[in-house]
């Protein structure tokens, strides 16, 4: 009963949003029109964190350890594919790696006329990445620079452990960063260049550690897939393809693993954040206010973005030390931190697609004309500048059903760690916290009208 209670509030909720169409306000450069707030934001805003903090105590209310492994042992096996399906799938990936590097550099210049900005952007950041969270990750399988570094001689050198996913981290703070303040999302040759220096570096990384451990280990881009590919109902295994409930896999011990790996997890919720956030006309003020006293524009930029990671990460542990102080428990701080980390991704897919999902309707007819005729597209590849008004509302729900299951996650790897029922309950209570502000924040930025970041020569998408 108490499970129908909880699974009724994680529907009802965004249905409510979806319904609720005068409340929404979103715009931004090609997603559609901005519809006017009938109710106070600050009242639509705590609402928001409000449901999150219901659906804590719903949960609370289910204590049966049995049942709720159960729940997220459910499944079965499906037939793995054939070596021909994976061959198949590396040609196209190297297929759309070389169509997107070499039309990058004989396109057009003009951004959205540019095959190569339109399939980076809307078709993989946009589309494919999540399909790795709604579906399952195949990029094991298309990953082009991967493909590329296998047919090359490796050294095989020991990879040093002290190194774990740290390596990963600062390559995903750098990618983002890239990504924000260059015109990258603009300018399709820095892009085909940036594309081929990526390749460079995944080979030379793969012959001196081995393909595996390379792309295993320390590639970015690889390590957020396989973190969505733990949400995703579908995981390949040495069975076959394991079908389970999303975010099942999530609550498995060694789902996260070290303290570098747990940092990993807390940067890709945070730079989706951070890319939606220098979007908003809050952060046009502050860094307008910022560089009016002197401090140049790219250094406001990073002093932020930095600063705002180093928030994400204390806020983090601070929720992790009420649950060690609460849950009266001698597990460590950093056991404690790898159990319930995973409990952010399912926060992270649900915000990157509730990010994404009107631009990626908005620019898809840009994306299908172009491609028909890349080297020669119309002057105006046609754009979506009008979304229907329940694009925004699903949007909203996204970001809260990804709250929701986070907090059952972050519930059942509770009482996965704690013997004590009440204890268990009492260590969410940080996280329930951390996880009310973030519902805050990310209801804002998606609801807030998008604007172009000042001082920057391109933008972020």
């Amino acid at each position: 009963m108490a499970l129908r209670v909880v699974l009724i509030a994680a529907v009802a909720a965004p249905l409510v949003a979806l319904l609720s169409e005068p409340a929404i306000a979103h715009a931004a450069a090609l997603r559609g029109s901005t519809s006017s707030v009938e109710v106070p934001t600050w009242l639509f805003l705590t609402t928001g964190g409000g449901t999150v903090g219901a659906s804590f105590l719903l949960a609370s209310f289910v204590t049966d350890r049995a049942f709720m492994r159960s729940i997220h042992d459910w499944g079965f096996t499906l037939p793995a594919p054939g070596r021909l399906l994976r061959l198949g799938g590396q040609l196209v990936g190297l297929a759309v790696l070389a169509a997107t590097v070499g039309i990058g550099y004989l396109g057009p210049e003009t951004g959205y006329r540019n095959l190569a900005i339109l399939v980076v952007w809307v078709g993989w950041w946009g589309g494919y990445v999540a399909s790795t969270y709604l579906i399952g990750n195949t990029w094991p399988t298309l990953n082009p620079f991967r493909t590329v570094a296998s047919l090359l001689p490796s050294l095989d050198r020991p990879y040093p452990a002290r190194l774990g996913a740290w390596p990963s981290v600062a390559g995903l703070l750098a990618l983002i960063w890239i990504e924000v303040v260059s015109p990258l999302a603009d300018d399709p040759r820095l892009l085909a260049t940036t594309i081929g220096a990526y390749t460079a570096v995944s080979a030379a990384g793969s012959v001196v550690y081995g393909t595996d451990t390379w792309f295993g280990r320390v590639d970015p881009i690889s390590r957020v897939f396989a973190l969505f590919g733990q949400f995703a109902p579908l995981k390949r295994t040495d069975d076959g393809l394991s079908l389970r409930l999303p975010g099942g896999a999530l609550t498995d011990r060694g789902a996260v693993s070290g303290h570098a790996e747990t940092v990993f997890v807390v940067a890709v919720l945070y730079v989706t954040t951070f890319d939606g956030f220098v979007g908003t006309g809050l952060w046009a003020r502050l860094i307008t206010a910022v560089v009016e006293i002197g401090v140049p524009p790219l250094a406001g930029y990073l002093g932020a973005y930095l600063v705002g990671f180093g928030l994400f990460v204390a806020a983090f542990w601070w929720a992790i030390s009420l649950a060690r102080r609460f849950g009266r428990t001698y597990i460590t701080q950093t056991a404690l931190a790898e159990r319930f980390a995973p409990s952010l991704v399912a926060i992270a897919a649900g915000y990157h697609i509730a990010h994404n999902l009107g631009f990626i309707l908005g620019v898809a007819p840009s994306l299908a004309v172009v491609a028909a005729s890349p080297l020669s597209p119309p002057q105006q590849p046609p754009v979506l500048t009008t979304l229907p008004g329940w694009i925004a509302g699903l949007e909203l729900a996204f970001v809260l059903v990804g709250h929701f299951i986070a907090v059952w996650i972050a519930h059942a790897a509770a009482y996965e760690l704690l013997p004590g029922r009440l204890e268990a309950i009492k260590s969410q209570y940080g996280i329930t916290l951390v996880m009310i502000a973030y519902t805050i924040i990310s209801l804002w930025i998606v609801t807030t009208p998008t604007v172009t970041p000042p001082f920057l020569g391109g933008g972020g998408v």
